[in-house]
Protein backbone atom coordinates (compact mmCIF):
# COMPACT_ATOMS: atom_id res chain seq x y z
CA UNK A 1 0.00 0.00 0.00
CA UNK A 2 1.43 3.53 -0.73
CA UNK A 3 2.28 5.61 1.78
CA UNK A 4 -0.55 8.54 1.10
CA UNK A 5 -3.41 5.70 1.13
CA UNK A 6 -2.05 4.30 4.69
CA UNK A 7 -1.95 7.25 5.92
CA UNK A 8 -5.43 8.54 4.79
CA UNK A 9 -6.94 5.15 5.91
CA UNK A 10 -8.15 6.48 9.39
CA UNK A 11 -9.63 9.41 8.04
CA UNK A 12 -10.91 7.50 4.99
CA UNK A 13 -14.58 8.68 5.00
CA UNK A 14 -13.61 12.43 6.25
CA UNK A 15 -11.82 12.83 2.98
CA UNK A 16 -14.93 10.96 0.66
CA UNK A 17 -16.77 13.71 2.41
CA UNK A 18 -14.66 16.68 2.30
CA UNK A 19 -13.97 16.06 -1.64
CA UNK A 20 -18.15 17.01 -2.25
CA UNK A 21 -18.59 19.70 0.81
CA UNK A 22 -14.80 21.64 -0.74
CA UNK A 23 -16.44 21.33 -4.53
CA UNK A 24 -19.76 22.86 -2.86
CA UNK A 25 -17.74 25.49 -1.43
CA UNK A 26 -16.55 26.62 -4.81
CA UNK A 27 -19.35 26.74 -6.54
CA UNK A 28 -20.70 30.08 -7.82
CA UNK A 29 -23.78 31.59 -10.32
CA UNK A 30 -20.96 32.37 -13.18
CA UNK A 31 -20.29 30.01 -15.65
CA UNK A 32 -17.02 30.46 -16.00
CA UNK A 33 -15.78 30.46 -12.59
CA UNK A 34 -17.96 26.92 -12.15
CA UNK A 35 -15.78 25.70 -15.59
CA UNK A 36 -12.14 26.82 -13.86
CA UNK A 37 -12.83 25.44 -10.04
CA UNK A 38 -14.53 22.06 -11.73
CA UNK A 39 -10.94 22.18 -13.12
CA UNK A 40 -9.20 22.74 -10.48
CA UNK A 41 -11.08 20.21 -8.18
CA UNK A 42 -9.65 17.36 -10.65
CA UNK A 43 -6.18 18.17 -11.04
CA UNK A 44 -6.27 18.26 -7.10
CA UNK A 45 -2.75 16.73 -5.44
CA UNK A 46 -2.20 14.88 -2.32
CA UNK A 47 -4.51 16.99 -0.24
CA UNK A 48 -1.83 16.76 2.57
CA UNK A 49 -3.29 19.79 3.94
CA UNK A 50 -7.45 18.17 4.56
CA UNK A 51 -5.49 15.31 6.24
CA UNK A 52 -3.80 17.04 8.70
CA UNK A 53 -6.65 18.84 9.84
CA UNK A 54 -8.78 15.28 10.29
CA UNK A 55 -6.44 13.90 11.96
CA UNK A 56 -5.38 16.36 14.65
CA UNK A 57 -9.03 16.83 14.96
CA UNK A 58 -9.69 13.27 15.32
CA UNK A 59 -6.63 12.63 17.22
CA UNK A 60 -7.54 15.15 20.22
CA UNK A 61 -10.64 13.99 20.65
CA UNK A 62 -10.79 10.51 20.58
CA UNK A 63 -12.21 10.25 16.89
CA UNK A 64 -14.43 12.54 16.71
CA UNK A 65 -15.58 15.16 13.97
CA UNK A 66 -18.13 17.57 13.25
CA UNK A 67 -18.90 20.55 10.51
CA UNK A 68 -16.65 22.87 12.01
CA UNK A 69 -13.60 20.43 11.16
CA UNK A 70 -15.19 20.22 7.30
CA UNK A 71 -15.13 23.84 7.34
CA UNK A 72 -11.52 24.01 8.44
CA UNK A 73 -10.57 21.53 6.00
CA UNK A 74 -12.30 23.64 2.99
CA UNK A 75 -10.91 26.84 4.13
CA UNK A 76 -7.30 26.31 3.84
CA UNK A 77 -7.82 23.84 0.94
CA UNK A 78 -9.54 27.12 -0.52
CA UNK A 79 -6.84 29.32 0.30
CA UNK A 80 -4.15 27.16 -0.65
CA UNK A 81 -5.06 26.76 -3.57
CA UNK A 82 -5.74 30.30 -4.09
CA UNK A 83 -2.36 30.70 -3.33
CA UNK A 84 -1.11 28.00 -6.27
CA UNK A 85 -3.05 30.38 -9.07
CA UNK A 86 -1.49 33.35 -7.65
CA UNK A 87 2.05 31.92 -7.97
CA UNK A 88 1.40 30.63 -11.10
CA UNK A 89 0.92 34.26 -12.10
CA UNK A 90 3.47 35.32 -10.55
CA UNK A 91 6.31 32.87 -11.63
CA UNK A 92 4.88 32.89 -15.66
CA UNK A 93 4.25 29.47 -15.00
CA UNK A 94 2.14 27.16 -17.78
CA UNK A 95 2.37 24.10 -15.62
CA UNK A 96 1.39 22.64 -12.31
CA UNK A 97 1.31 19.14 -11.45
CA UNK A 98 2.20 18.56 -15.23
CA UNK A 99 -1.05 20.16 -15.99
CA UNK A 100 -1.95 22.99 -17.75
CA UNK A 101 -2.30 25.86 -15.17
CA UNK A 102 -4.95 28.51 -14.98
CA UNK A 103 -3.26 31.44 -16.17
CA UNK A 104 -1.52 29.31 -19.03
CA UNK A 105 -5.29 28.27 -19.87
CA UNK A 106 -7.33 31.25 -18.97
CA UNK A 107 -4.79 33.75 -19.29
CA UNK A 108 -3.31 35.97 -16.33
CA UNK A 109 -6.35 38.26 -15.23
CA UNK A 110 -9.20 35.80 -15.08
CA UNK A 111 -6.47 33.69 -13.24
CA UNK A 112 -5.65 36.41 -10.73
CA UNK A 113 -9.71 37.21 -10.13
CA UNK A 114 -10.06 33.42 -9.82
CA UNK A 115 -7.06 33.63 -6.68
CA UNK A 116 -9.11 36.19 -5.25
CA UNK A 117 -12.67 34.65 -5.75
CA UNK A 118 -11.59 31.43 -3.86
CA UNK A 119 -9.39 33.75 -1.39
CA UNK A 120 -12.77 35.58 -0.13
CA UNK A 121 -14.93 32.34 -0.56
CA UNK A 122 -12.68 30.51 1.98
CA UNK A 123 -13.05 33.83 4.57
CA UNK A 124 -16.51 33.83 3.89
CA UNK A 125 -17.07 29.93 5.02
CA UNK A 126 -15.67 31.34 8.33
CA UNK A 127 -17.72 34.37 8.67
CA UNK A 128 -21.30 33.05 7.40
CA UNK A 129 -20.81 30.38 10.32
CA UNK A 130 -19.44 32.46 12.88
CA UNK A 131 -16.64 30.51 13.49
CA UNK A 132 -14.22 33.94 14.23
CA UNK A 133 -12.16 31.33 15.81
CA UNK A 134 -10.72 29.46 12.46
CA UNK A 135 -10.74 32.73 10.41
CA UNK A 136 -8.03 34.33 13.30
CA UNK A 137 -6.26 30.72 12.30
CA UNK A 138 -6.28 31.39 9.20
CA UNK A 139 -6.02 35.31 8.60
CA UNK A 140 -2.90 35.18 10.33
CA UNK A 141 -1.50 32.29 8.11
CA UNK A 142 -2.32 34.51 4.92
CA UNK A 143 -0.81 37.81 6.36
CA UNK A 144 2.18 35.53 7.14
CA UNK A 145 2.80 33.95 3.23
CA UNK A 146 2.49 37.47 1.87
CA UNK A 147 5.22 38.78 4.24
CA UNK A 148 7.16 35.41 3.46
CA UNK A 149 7.29 36.15 -0.26
CA UNK A 150 8.10 39.34 0.53
CA UNK A 151 10.70 39.06 2.70
CA UNK A 152 12.16 36.28 0.51
CA UNK A 153 12.17 38.75 -2.77
CA UNK A 154 13.69 41.89 -0.60
CA UNK A 155 16.68 39.45 0.59
CA UNK A 156 17.18 37.79 -2.57
CA UNK A 157 18.09 41.07 -4.29
CA UNK A 158 21.45 41.17 -2.01
CA UNK A 159 21.75 37.64 -1.40
CA UNK A 160 22.68 38.57 2.15
CA UNK A 161 20.17 35.78 3.95
CA UNK A 162 21.56 34.70 7.08
CA UNK A 163 20.32 30.99 8.60
CA UNK A 164 18.36 32.86 10.86
CA UNK A 165 16.25 35.30 7.82
CA UNK A 166 16.19 31.72 5.93
CA UNK A 167 14.25 30.16 8.71
CA UNK A 168 11.88 32.93 9.37
CA UNK A 169 11.01 32.93 5.53
CA UNK A 170 10.64 29.00 5.60
CA UNK A 171 8.23 29.78 8.26
CA UNK A 172 5.88 32.30 7.03
CA UNK A 173 6.25 31.33 3.13
CA UNK A 174 5.22 27.00 3.81
CA UNK A 175 4.83 26.36 7.28
CA UNK A 176 2.61 29.22 8.46
CA UNK A 177 -0.03 27.03 6.17
CA UNK A 178 1.14 23.51 7.75
CA UNK A 179 0.53 25.07 11.58
CA UNK A 180 -2.96 26.85 10.85
CA UNK A 181 -3.81 22.69 9.65
CA UNK A 182 -3.26 21.38 12.57
CA UNK A 183 -4.53 24.20 14.82
CA UNK A 184 -7.83 24.26 12.72
CA UNK A 185 -8.24 20.86 13.11
CA UNK A 186 -7.90 21.45 16.73
CA UNK A 187 -9.44 24.20 17.29
CA UNK A 188 -12.63 22.61 15.13
CA UNK A 189 -13.26 20.06 17.86
CA UNK A 190 -13.06 22.73 20.33
CA UNK A 191 -10.01 21.99 22.10
CA UNK A 192 -8.43 24.28 24.86
CA UNK A 193 -6.07 26.74 24.36
CA UNK A 194 -2.93 24.78 24.89
CA UNK A 195 -3.77 22.23 22.86
CA UNK A 196 -4.46 24.23 19.76
CA UNK A 197 -1.15 25.72 20.68
CA UNK A 198 0.91 22.46 20.67
CA UNK A 199 -0.13 21.12 17.41
CA UNK A 200 -0.14 24.77 15.60
CA UNK A 201 3.27 24.52 16.90
CA UNK A 202 3.83 20.80 15.61
CA UNK A 203 2.32 21.72 12.22
CA UNK A 204 4.86 24.74 12.02
CA UNK A 205 7.95 22.08 12.51
CA UNK A 206 6.67 19.75 9.92
CA UNK A 207 6.40 22.70 7.38
CA UNK A 208 10.01 23.77 8.35
CA UNK A 209 11.19 20.17 7.70
CA UNK A 210 8.67 20.30 4.46
CA UNK A 211 10.56 23.30 3.13
CA UNK A 212 14.22 21.45 3.69
CA UNK A 213 13.48 18.87 1.89
CA UNK A 214 12.30 20.81 -0.94
CA UNK A 215 15.00 22.37 -1.25
CA UNK A 216 17.61 19.45 -0.98
CA UNK A 217 15.84 18.52 -3.88
CA UNK A 218 17.39 21.13 -6.06
CA UNK A 219 20.51 19.40 -5.47
CA UNK A 220 19.03 15.65 -6.07
CA UNK A 221 19.31 13.27 -9.33
CA UNK A 222 15.12 12.53 -8.75
CA UNK A 223 13.17 13.65 -11.12
CA UNK A 224 10.47 15.74 -9.66
CA UNK A 225 8.75 17.97 -11.96
CA UNK A 226 11.59 20.62 -11.87
CA UNK A 227 15.19 20.49 -13.19
CA UNK A 228 17.95 20.69 -10.82
CA UNK A 229 19.56 23.62 -9.98
CA UNK A 230 16.72 25.51 -10.38
CA UNK A 231 16.26 27.28 -7.17
CA UNK A 232 20.07 28.64 -8.10
CA UNK A 233 18.76 29.82 -11.39
CA UNK A 234 16.27 31.94 -10.00
CA UNK A 235 19.00 33.25 -7.45
CA UNK A 236 17.11 31.50 -4.03
CA UNK A 237 18.98 31.17 -1.18
CA UNK A 238 18.19 27.68 0.18
CA UNK A 239 19.84 26.27 3.41
CA UNK A 240 22.39 24.28 1.48
CA UNK A 241 24.47 27.16 0.10
CA UNK A 242 23.81 29.18 2.93
CA UNK A 243 25.59 27.58 5.06
CA UNK A 244 28.16 27.00 2.54
CA UNK A 245 28.52 30.70 2.30
CA UNK A 246 28.86 31.56 5.94
CA UNK A 247 32.52 28.83 6.36
CA UNK A 248 34.23 29.43 2.82
CA UNK A 249 36.78 31.93 2.78
CA UNK A 250 36.06 35.10 1.40
CA UNK A 251 37.84 34.30 -2.30
CA UNK A 252 35.29 31.16 -2.28
CA UNK A 253 32.43 32.69 -1.26
CA UNK A 254 33.00 35.62 -4.11
CA UNK A 255 32.85 32.92 -6.50
CA UNK A 256 29.42 31.70 -5.03
CA UNK A 257 28.06 34.89 -4.93
CA UNK A 258 29.32 35.48 -8.68
CA UNK A 259 28.15 32.51 -9.82
CA UNK A 260 24.79 32.87 -8.54
CA UNK A 261 24.37 36.32 -9.79
CA UNK A 262 25.75 36.58 -13.06
CA UNK A 263 26.38 33.09 -14.06
CA UNK A 264 23.02 31.56 -12.89
CA UNK A 265 21.62 30.86 -16.54
CA UNK A 266 25.23 29.21 -17.54
CA UNK A 267 24.46 24.91 -16.77
CA UNK A 268 28.08 24.19 -16.30
CA UNK A 269 28.48 27.25 -14.01
CA UNK A 270 25.20 26.13 -11.80
CA UNK A 271 26.63 22.51 -12.12
CA UNK A 272 29.43 23.61 -10.47
CA UNK A 273 28.13 25.25 -7.90
CA UNK A 274 25.76 22.61 -6.90
CA UNK A 275 29.16 20.14 -6.65
CA UNK A 276 31.13 22.61 -4.55
CA UNK A 277 27.61 22.70 -1.97
CA UNK A 278 27.82 19.15 -1.36
CA UNK A 279 31.57 18.50 -1.26
CA UNK A 280 31.61 21.07 1.64
CA UNK A 281 29.01 19.49 3.89
CA UNK A 282 26.19 21.66 2.52
CA UNK A 283 23.60 19.05 1.83
CA UNK A 284 24.33 17.06 5.13
CA UNK A 285 24.16 20.22 7.05
CA UNK A 286 20.38 20.77 5.99
CA UNK A 287 19.49 16.95 6.21
CA UNK A 288 20.79 17.24 9.93
CA UNK A 289 18.76 20.58 10.69
CA UNK A 290 15.34 18.47 8.89
CA UNK A 291 16.14 15.45 10.92
CA UNK A 292 15.89 18.25 13.91
CA UNK A 293 12.97 20.15 13.06
CA UNK A 294 10.81 16.28 12.68
CA UNK A 295 12.26 14.96 15.76
CA UNK A 296 11.15 18.04 17.73
CA UNK A 297 7.33 17.45 15.91
CA UNK A 298 7.17 13.83 16.75
CA UNK A 299 8.30 14.72 20.44
CA UNK A 300 4.69 16.85 20.76
CA UNK A 301 2.96 14.02 19.83
CA UNK A 302 4.09 11.66 22.75
CA UNK A 303 1.02 13.56 25.28
CA UNK A 304 -1.01 11.77 23.14
CA UNK A 305 -2.73 8.53 23.59
CA UNK A 306 -1.82 5.92 20.72
CA UNK A 307 -4.32 5.83 18.31
CA UNK A 308 -4.95 5.07 14.29
CA UNK A 309 -5.01 9.16 13.99
CA UNK A 310 -1.82 9.55 15.92
CA UNK A 311 0.10 6.56 13.53
CA UNK A 312 -0.98 9.23 10.84
CA UNK A 313 0.77 11.74 12.00
CA UNK A 314 3.48 9.91 12.72
CA UNK A 315 3.75 8.18 9.29
CA UNK A 316 2.70 11.77 7.64
CA UNK A 317 5.73 13.32 9.38
CA UNK A 318 8.39 10.90 8.63
CA UNK A 319 6.72 11.05 4.78
CA UNK A 320 7.76 14.64 4.85
CA UNK A 321 11.12 14.05 4.87
CA UNK A 322 11.35 10.58 3.11
CA UNK A 323 9.49 11.52 -0.12
CA UNK A 324 10.60 11.43 -3.56
CA UNK A 325 8.87 13.92 -4.94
Amino acid sequence: MKVISQIKLPIEQEMDLFEKKFYQSMSSQVALLNRITHYIVNRKGKQMRPMFVFLVAKMVSNGTVNERTYRGASVIELIHTASLVHDDVVDDSNRRRGFFSINALWKNKIAVLVGDYLLSKGMLLCIEHEDFDLLKIISVAVREVVEGELLQIEKARRLDITEEVYYEIIRQKTATLIASCCSLGAASVNSDANCVEDMRHFGELIGMAFQIKDDLFDYGEEKIGKPTGIDIKEQKMTLPLIYVLNKVSSKERNWLINSIKNHNKDKKRVKEVISFVKEEGGLDYAIAKMHTFKDKALKLLEQFPTSPYKDGLELMVNYVIDRKR
